[in-house]
């Protein structure tokens, strides 16, 4: 156990989710290393922790849902996880808002990790190279209507020096990229015209980046994206300039 553990008794855990884990495992390395910079003493649980049950309870398995709730509740109690920070917008939702209705037990906190990175700009723990030029952000359904976190990736884009140029349809208001809700699993080629229409969208604010800060937003729109746009993720863009 870390600092924080022997003065708090508790961990704070980074958990990946499955799809940084086992696909964009390069966005999961790029988040821990803005962690370490911030000076967050965290913990990882590695093989040791099971999904979160995001898409389960999207399919309708709510039994299987308990069961990974209460594995997962049980793992985290063992490791003495007392707050966990994610970069998953549907972990997020799903720690944040489902385990309460689900464990009556559940007392764990839970952060999305850009309330983490402007929590430690506004403490003066990330400083930028400044940078320069016009960016549009798309909000991911599951940070953003889900959960109501809109103004922290913004915050964070502007403070690396962008100007934020939104899309017509952003925020609230915002278009799905068309990867969720298992439907780049089941209908792959409306999954594409869907993101299509969300790249077309991005071009039309005559922005130079498209950025976003959810895994699996981020792998649809840059394979629909081709060469017309560029698409980041957020992590990219921080460690870019810091």
């Amino acid at each position: 156990m870390g600092i924080f553990s022997r003065i708090f008794g508790g961990n704070v855990l980074y958990y990946p989710g499955c799809l940084t884990k086992f696909v964009a495992k390069e966005l999961g390395e790029n988040y821990k290393k803005i962690l370490r910079k911030i000076g967050i003493d965290f913990i990882e649980l590695k093989d040791l922790e099971v999904c979160c049950g995001s898409p389960a309870l999207s399919a309708g398995y709510n039994e299987d849902v308990k069961n990974l709730v209460k594995k997962n509740y049980e793992i985290f109690k063992e490791h003495s996880v007392e707050k966990i920070i994610t970069a998953c917008p549907a972990c997020f939702r799903t720690f944040s808002k489902e385990y309460p209705s689900i464990l009556k037990e559940w007392d764990i906190k839970s952060e999305h990790i850009t309330q983490t990175i402007v929590n430690a700009i506004n403490k003066g723990k990330l400083k930028f190279k400044k940078a320069n030029g016009k960016v549009t952000y798309h909000d991911p359904c599951h940070l953003g209507r889900y959960v109501g976190i809109y103004d922290e990736p913004r915050k964070i884009i502007r403070a690396i020096g962008f100007d934020v140029i939104e899309m017509k349809l952003s925020r609230e208001n915002s278009f799905c990229c068309g990867g969720g809700g298992g439907l780049r699993s089941n209908y792959p080629e409306t999954s594409k015209k869907i993101a299509k229409e969300r790249v077309r969208q991005a071009k039309v604010t005559n922005a130079e980046i498209l950025v976003t800060t959810c895994p699996l937003c981020y792998l649809n729109l840059k394979e629909a994206a081709g060469k017309e746009i560029e698409v980041i993720e957020l992590s990219e863009l921080i460690l870019k300039y810091l």
